[in-house]
């Protein structure tokens, strides 16, 4: 069998579209010599297109990646890629929450840069939730990125750990151990020591009621960038949790767009 590189696309599948005017594929490719799989949104009519790496929050069924979501990215004039990430969706590999399955991610602007219809000097980052911690390690390990947008972002996964109860058995399970028995696994996952690596403006959104991911994450995520004289901006939403009410849901979604387009 021949050796399948980082961001091969290995198979591309139909995917029924909930919008009109975008077209929705599953994408198999290849990450680490694992098929994982992923969704794309294509806006129908023919242009050059900004891409924009969608990175999903939760860990397997929880936060999955949402059709309707990606074709609404997608329907505001860019290419949409949202890999599900490793383990998931009949992907093979295992869902590490910010370890190896980072890859996923970093490669998953490989499978964007492919697309005849993007530009394929303008991709963005945009991140939810679980998803910012991917995306900040993605800002770190690839040069070749435009903006990025992280919205009720983890940027701490001790934190994480910390004040999410429920998700601790989880985290142990997947991570192997507690922050106290395993710290180095733990600390490998917190992208914050390494900001100075960051080169692309941020725009970090976060509700300051948020209990799935305390705003206490996006103020160390602020500190750190602000630390390294990095670019960002922050819109923080007074009186918000992690949900936002779907009128300001898509007025928000239109306004980070046109952040990241002007970047």
């Amino acid at each position: 069998m021949m050796e399948q590189t980082d961001g091969q696309i290995i198979r591309r599948k139909d995917y029924p579209s909930p919008n009109p005017h975008v077209t929705l594929e599953e994408i198999t490719y290849s990450s680490d010599g694992l098929h994982v799989k992923g969704l794309l949104a294509t806006p129908k009519a023919i242009g050059r297109y900004d891409g924009l790496l969608y990175l999903r929050g939760g860990i397997q069924h929880v936060g999955m990646v949402r059709p309707a979501r990606i074709a609404q990215f997608a329907s505001h004039g860019l290419v949409v890629f949202a890999p599900y990430y490793r383990g998931n969706r009949g992907g093979e590999g295992k869902d590490e929450f910010a370890g190896e399955d980072r890859n996923d991610a970093v490669v998953g602007v490989e499978v964007l840069k492919q697309q005849r219809a993007v530009n394929s000097d303008r991709i963005h980052l945009f991140s939810f939730s679980r998803g910012g911690i991917m995306a900040l390690w993605t800002a770190i390990m690839r040069d070749d990125l435009t903006s990025m947008v992280t919205w009720a972002g983890v940027s701490d996964v001790v934190f994480t750990y910390k004040e999410r109860q429920d998700m601790r058995r989880m985290m142990k399970r997947v991570i192997g151990g507690t922050p106290n028995n395993q710290p180095d696994a733990y600390r490998e996952r917190t992208a914050l020591f390494r900001m100075e690596e960051i080169d692309i403006p941020t725009l970090i959104i976060h509700g300051t009621l948020d209990t799935n991911v305390s705003f206490e994450q996006a103020l160390l995520l602020e500190n750190a960038l602000r630390d390294e004289n990095k670019e960002f901006e922050t819109w923080y939403l007074e009186g918000y949790t992690h949900y936002i009410p779907p009128e300001m849901n898509r007025q928000l979604v239109k306004d980070a767009v046109d952040w990241m387009k002007r970047h």
